[in-house]
């Protein structure tokens, strides 16, 4: 039987995830992050050092998702995103299949190259945007950014910030990434949307879209804001391929586009400051502090045993439990976590290459299944509630249980 302070971190670890997903009283997912963090601190569970210990090692992910945030919100208040809009709908000449693959690839390119953080930030408003303009009903093509998000996360290390944390210090090179994930995320990509098609086949069908819309003037603020998304983009990349940490190159990059064009239009900071979605930050804080207390507890021993065991027995039936487990993991404890933990597990000793790969596709694409299976999924949530819209747990995991299986299956079959 576990020692008492085990089982009542585990309970107030539990507890609070719950309360994460299922935002009792319709709480913000922060609020249940914070108490559970705050909880084990008051507690004595965790001594407040470690608790400043597990939420330091969030920071790289906090300037990352402030960076993103600062430029998303920018670009909305300066229209750019009401011009993808029109530009959108001009190139679907009144087709929603179109439109529909449209805003797919281009949430394939975003998440590849500026991370799935920022398909839920960035494409989400200029998705709501060009569905509006087109008099179309915004959800299918919502569907599209959660969904993609994630199914294209781990196409290049700096696609989900997930992928730093499960890998850390022990990041593959990026030709040998390529190697092992490239053709697995692209199988991903493929039965991703493939799936999501045939489930949204039948709201397709009955759109009608404008197949004109007119084009808003993109001003100079606009226009510096789309380079900046370009920059951080480049800077990424050119960060990946030189292993250098990413949260604050893009922290840098969003906030000098920022205070660059507010300076040019004469603007007050506030109403941006005022627009970001500031309590993404707590919430993940709350995160890697419950993460830090389940280290404590002998959690990462236990399931290293348990992984060893496995392979030990059977190295392929291994990489195919690991990675169905971690998904389903990942739906009831959110990636970042389950993440840091496996991430632990993986840096206690060498494991093949294959069951680090299953680890990380488990973590990326399993969250498919539910809206709170990853960050990127809770910030799209937030973008949708901020504009009316509701899409229910139930809803999102119906559609999930359907789009998603196809291509975890393929993307581990695939894995090398």
């Amino acid at each position: 039987m576990p020692p008492p302070q085990t089982i009542l971190t585990w309970s107030v670890v539990a507890l609070a995830t719950g309360g994460v997903i299922a935002r009792p009283f319709r709480l913000p997912e922060a609020i249940w992050a914070l108490a559970g963090a705050a909880t084990l601190a008051l507690f004595g569970i965790l001594p407040i050092g470690d608790v400043l210990s597990g939420a330091a090692k969030g920071i790289d992910v906090y300037l990352f998702l402030i960076g993103m945030m600062l430029i998303a919100e920018l670009g909305q208040r300066e229209g750019l995103f009401d011009y993808l809009a029109a530009f959108a709908v001009e190139h679907a000449r009144g087709s929603p299949r179109r439109l529909f693959l449209l805003v797919y690839g281009v949430g394939v390119l975003v998440t590849v190259f500026l991370s799935n953080d920022a398909t839920a930030i960035v494409l989400t408003p200029a998705v709501y945007a060009a569905t509006r303009a087109a008099g179309a009903n915004p959800l299918p093509y919502l569907f599209v950014c959660a969904f993609i998000a994630n199914a294209a996360s781990f196409m290049l290390p700096i696609s989900n910030p997930a992928n730093l944390v499960v890998f850390g210090a022990r990041m593959p090179g990026l030709a040998e990434w390529l190697r092992q994930f490239a053709l697995p995320s692209v199988a991903a990509i493929v039965m991703t949307y493939v799936a999501l098609l045939i489930t949204q086949r039948h709201a397709l069908r009955e759109e009608t879209l404008q197949a004109r819309v007119p084009t808003p003037h993109l001003s100079r603020g606009g226009k510096l804001s789309a380079a900046g998304i370009a920059a951080i983009g480049i800077i990424l990349v050119t960060a990946s391929a030189f292993d250098v940490q990413l949260g604050l190159p893009t922290f840098i990059c969003g906030t000098l586009t920022t205070a660059a064009v507010l300076s040019l239009s004469r603007q007050s900071p506030w109403p941006i400051l005022g627009g970001v979605s500031w309590s993404v930050i707590p919430l993940v804080a709350g995160l890697f502090v419950m993460v830090e207390a389940l280290v404590r507890t002998g959690a990462i021993g236990d399931l290293d045993a348990l992984l060893h065991d496995a392979m030990a027995r059977s190295p392929s039936a291994a990489v195919w439990a690991v990675g169905l487990i971690t998904s389903v993991a990942v739906n009831v404890a959110n990636n970042l976590p389950v993440g840091l933990v496996a991430g632990s597990v993986a840096a206690s000793n060498q494991l093949s290459p294959q069951i680090s790969g299953a680890i990380l596709i488990g973590v990326d694409l399993g969250p498919n299944f539910s809206v709170t299976g990853s960050l990127a999924t809770i910030l799209w949530l937030v973008v949708l509630r901020r504009r009316k819209i509701e899409v229910t747990a139930w809803h999102f995991l119906k559609v999930g249980l359907l789009v998603t299986p196809p291509a975890l299956v393929v993307a581990l079959a695939l894995l090398r």
